[in-house]
């Protein structure tokens, strides 16, 4: 017979733990001081079945920004182009796909004072990058003037600067998707101008409207297509 600490948890305590999970990340976003009381409701739970989970709602906080990261960074692994700016673009329209419709909750995850656990989390994400910044530095396509692990900062930084312009102007899904590859490739050496006609001229970089974007479908087809790295 398993013993308590081997046990499987049941069906019920892993449901809720989920419910309060995605009830948190929708009431930060609403409200970034959200209580445990607000959080519980939402999920339709007690504040006791949360403390049932989560000791405090520090450790909450650290569950749900941990967990936003570590999904965004499995989401940006297959990401692939040929062309390393048009990859680095892919990886800022695949983020904010992603993030845009939780930016408030997000940008405290990846500024506030979880950013350390937050960054761990991010590591793959970061070192895919920092691949694709060498390779384009290599081809010459990517600025050389600068060290990679600078470059690599420049454009994660780039990418996090869009996030909080978002929070504060409400930018439209379509007017994000398109700032975060301006900024990105900006960040690797492309002039505004230089920017704004790779992103138009290249399908894969569009926006569409509705739960995803051909951006993200694009990165799909290129590793469909066989088009890795």
């Amino acid at each position: 017979m398993p013993t308590p600490s081997t046990r499987a948890p049941r069906r019920d305590a892993t449901a809720n733990r989920e419910a309060i999970l995605s009830a948190a990340a929708v009431a930060l976003n609403e409200d970034i001081d959200a209580s445990l009381e607000t959080i519980a409701a939402r999920a339709g739970l007690s504040r006791r079945a949360v403390y049932g989970h989560f000791a405090t709602r520090d450790e909450l906080l650290v569950e749900v920004f941990t967990r936003g990261a570590r999904r965004l960074a499995a989401l940006l692994e297959p990401v692939s182009h040929p062309d390393p700016l048009v990859e680095i673009a892919l990886f800022g329209a695949t983020l904010w796909a992603e993030v845009e419709h939780i930016r408030v909750s997000a940008a405290l995850a990846v500024r506030g004072p979880h950013r350390e656990l937050v960054g761990t989390a991010l590591d793959p994400a970061r070192e895919r990058l920092r691949e694709t910044v060498r390779r384009g530095m290599g081809s010459g396509r990517i600025r050389t003037d600068l060290d990679p692990e600078t470059v690599t900062r420049l454009i994660e930084n780039a990418a996090v600067a869009v996030l909080e312009e978002a929070t504060r102007t409400g930018l439209t899904p379509e007017a994000g998707h398109r700032l975060v590859m301006l900024a990105g490739l900006g960040a690797a050496g492309m002039s505004w101008r230089e920017a704004g006609e790779l992103i138009a001229s290249t399908p894969e970089l569009a926006f569409v409207a509705g739960a995803g974007n051909s951006a993200t479908e694009g990165a799909s087809a290129s590793i469909d297509g066989g088009q890795q790295r």
